[in-house]
């Protein structure tokens, strides 16, 4: 069973010891195995997140290497000129090994990168992944705020297209897989839980820095399986940085990014306990059309499991329909894949696609599209934060 501790320290070893960068698709597997190093890095020295902090752009969409991890996620459910519907995912990671910048000499780093690039065919029912792995020197991967920003493993890329980066250029491709889109955020940035402070336990510092575009409009182009499409639709961006670690008990998560067909977002977690209890930090937040946001605790939430897929090849078992409700919002919703065979079996596997959401919002119909990601079924993650 492959452990968040155990995937960092096949990383860690393999971009020191090869010098360079590596990716693969499945179903190769890298060469060296833990327990080679350490497992992760230790959190001494690094800084926690725990008091809400004013937030400044471009320069915080760029690293804050101070705090051990980060990554930068963006999603999104697109439609060709046909009318075929896609999903992606394009995220990259930042691991540190100490705390802070290391001036830069040759391939000497303290930063590590990993990426994830993902497209689905809804139509079709393909869903097809990659990855890739390099050390943070030499150009080979980094991150930067300023003068513009900018976020990088190789040439899988997101570059800033004006001064605040709310519009963004990605690019990625491997094989025949690939993407280029231009996004452009239509509302103001979302700080979640208190004023961008997001706890993932009680324990003080246990908690990560997390802002969102919610909706950005998105064209470009897709090609998959060597056919190249126009497309359209809406995009999704988290950003989040920390040191911090699940409660004791904890197992896994459940995230949901959710677009209404009348203008709002949701953003939904909930944290689940090895016992199968929920923590108490779980949450969200709801994003009204004018970008206005309400805050959403644990006890404002109703999730149900209503639907399980289980994987051919991994085996864990996935809730791919769920029930979701927010009473005191009114809204009462059914989320469902849009197909079920979206895990991103990697170095590490956890379940990550397109949705369709229906149901009611007070009572009116309600529609929309959006992406989940369910984390934990084949074992805890643990040492992930």
């Amino acid at each position: 069973m492959v452990t968040w501790r155990h995937v960092f320290s096949v990383i860690l070893v393999a971009v020191l010891a090869l010098g360079g960068s590596w990716w693969w698709t499945r179903p190769a597997q890298p060469t060296i195995q833990p327990p080679l190093l350490a497992p992760g890095a230790s959190p001494a020295g690094f800084a926690r997140a725990l008091t809400p902090r004013a937030f400044t752009f471009p320069v915080d969409h760029g690293p804050h290497v101070d705090f051990q991890t980060e990554w930068w996620y963006y999603t999104g459910n697109l439609e060709g000129d046909g009318g075929s519907r896609y999903g992606y995912q394009l995220t990259i990671f930042r691991r540190g090994l100490t705390p802070g910048a290391q001036a830069e000499d040759g391939l000497l780093t303290n930063q590590v990168y990993f990426a994830h690039f993902a497209v689905t065919d809804i139509e079709r029912a393909q869903h097809r992944a990659s990855e890739r792995f390099s050390r943070g020197a030499g150009g080979l991967a980094g991150a930067q705020g300023e003068p513009t920003y900018a976020v990088w493993l190789e040439d899988w890329r997101i570059d800033s297209l004006n001064a605040d980066g709310s519009a963004v250029r990605l690019r990625a491709a491997e094989g025949d897989l690939a993407l280029d889109l231009e996004l452009r955020s239509a509302k103001p940035p979302v700080f979640h839980g208190d004023r961008g402070l997001s706890p993932k336990s009680a324990a003080p510092g246990n908690a990560s820095y997390y802002v969102s575009y919610t909706r950005m409009t998105t064209m470009g182009t897709l090609s998959f399986a060597g056919e190249r499409i126009e497309v359209r639709g809406d995009s999704w961006f988290d950003h989040e940085w920390s040191t911090s670690a699940l409660g004791p008990q904890g197992q896994g998560w459940d995230w949901f990014s959710l677009q209404l067909s009348d203008g709002r977002e949701l953003m939904l977690f909930q944290i689940r306990n090895a016992d199968g209890t929920r923590d108490g930090v779980s949450g969200g937040t709801l994003i009204a059309v004018d970008g206005g946001t309400t805050r959403l605790l644990v006890d404002d939430l109703v999730l149900e499991p209503l639907e399980t897929w289980t994987s051919p090849e991994t085996g864990a078992a996935y809730p791919i329909a769920w029930r979701l409700q927010v009473p005191a919002e009114g809204l009462d919703l059914t989320v469902r894949a849009q197909t079920p065979a979206q895990e991103m079996a990697l170095a590490f596997s956890y379940w990550e696609g397109a949705v369709t959401i229906s149901g009611a919002a007070d009572g009116r119909p309600i529609s929309g599209f959006g992406y989940l990601e369910m984390t934990g079924y084949l074992g805890s993650m643990q040492g992930v934060f």
